[in-house]
């Protein structure tokens, strides 16, 4: 049989000519990097989401690392994070020195299970969690008011890992939408502008927060933990400074990002409502085609927004769907194997068997592409391809 060859990916940029100019004009601009673009993308990020602080960093990673010590997670803490995300949710932890603890997910919408979560609080005396990193995972934002509650209860921090879900929401207990990064419950949340987010930047991340006090540590350590501000003149004479002086108040990074992916981010961020409303398109038109099949979807719930950052199927038969997919141009991929079952991290005696849930999970999870760019026909071959290999 001859298949029809297309070049599917799970995911994939949607860059404009709008995204093009904007990036050019910075390239004749006088500023690469450390210039007004970055600012100006900080701010129309934190107005998308409703934060009163947004700080750009150079990837998601970053983000979530500078966002753990902004709240002053340090080496020997613990903290609670869920196996189903990508190695960087918990690694960035590792990169502090903190301990990484795992409990299991909602077998409906993946995302880290509440229940569990204070089971496994309960499981330790008083004060040896210190955070809990949630994922809105696929793009399914979690209940952050329930988190909130449940940190506050036992004194930890919320890092709400939202690189999936931009523009995702839950509507709280008062029935206000709360956008995922808006600072209401968590203490801090992260972004990814990576090419196959909802807002691509080549790289890129972003972190939100309504504490000042947190925002003003995180840009500090953000820049090498230089400063202009808050200068103390403990070494040098005040008097014999100029307009170049700065201090180094403690060891930080060169997390920055360049003024060129601030300006594609910009450029990128006036079409996000319009690439959320394509990705919910495409997934009703999934859900209906397969509906019938024995597959099942991630939960929908009332009161809940999905992002769709990745359209998720779990079937029995996951390799051979991937494999005959692959056969037929269709790259599908696999979010993802579990972060504990990764050989790094069975160090610290973790082992299969541990968390079931996401285990079975991740025995049957297979992504279909999703992304705004995706063109109906090839929507529509996917779907036929999916169907005759369940026939």
């Amino acid at each position: 049989m001859t298949y029809k060859k297309y070049n599917i990916p799970y995911g994939r940029q949607f860059i404009t000519q709008e995204d093009i100019d904007a990036v050019v004009e910075t390239l004749r601009s006088d500023f690469l990097t450390q210039g007004p673009k970055i600012s100006e993308f900080e701010e129309n990020f934190a107005k998308y989401v409703g934060a009163k602080y947004a700080v750009a960093v150079t990837n998601g990673t970053a983000a979530l690392h500078l966002a753990l010590l902004g709240l002053g997670i340090q080496p020997g803490d613990n903290v609670i994070t869920t196996p189903i995300t990508f190695a960087a949710t918990a690694n960035a932890a590792r990169f502090i020195g903190a301990n990484v603890f795992f409990a299991d997910i909602d077998p409906e919408t993946f995302t880290l299970d509440l229940q569990k979560t204070e089971e496994l609080i309960q499981s330790q005396p008083e004060g040896f969690f210190k955070a809990i990193l949630p994922v809105d995972f696929a793009g399914f934002p979690v209940n952050a008011e329930a988190f909130r509650k449940l940190a506050d209860k036992y004194h930890l921090k919320i890092v709400e890992d939202a690189c999936h879900a931009p523009g995702a929401y839950f509507i709280d207990s008062q029935g206000k939408k709360q956008k995922a990064g808006n600072g209401i419950y968590s203490h801090t949340t992260v972004f990814s502008f990576h090419p196959v987010k909802h807002i691509a930047a080549g790289e890129g991340g972003m972190i939100t927060t309504n504490d000042k006090e947190v925002y003003e540590k995180i840009k500090v350590l953000r820049t090498h933990g230089i400063s202009k501000e808050n200068m103390k003149y403990q070494v040098l004479n005040k008097e014999q400074q100029g307009a170049w002086y700065y201090e180094m108040h403690e060891l930080g990074f060169n997390y920055r990002i360049t003024d060129i992916q601030a300006s594609l981010g910009n450029s990128q961020l006036k079409k996000a409502d319009k690439g959320l409303q394509r990705r919910h398109k495409i997934a009703r038109k999934y859900r209906e085609a397969f509906k019938n099949l024995p597959v099942k979807f991630q939960a929908e719930k009332d009161g809940y927004y999905n992002a769709y950052h990745l359209f998720i199927l779990l079937t029995e038969k996951r390799k051979d769907l991937y494999n005959f997919l692959r056969e037929r141009g269709i790259y599908a991929q696999i979010h993802y194997i579990p972060v504990h079952l990764l050989d790094y991290y069975q160090q610290f005696g973790w082992k299969k068997g541990d968390f079931p849930v996401a285990e079975s999970y991740y025995e049957r999870t297979i992504s279909l592409p999703m992304f705004p760019s995706l063109k109906d026909e090839e929507q529509e071959y996917v779907i036929e391809q999916v169907k005759a290999f369940f026939q």
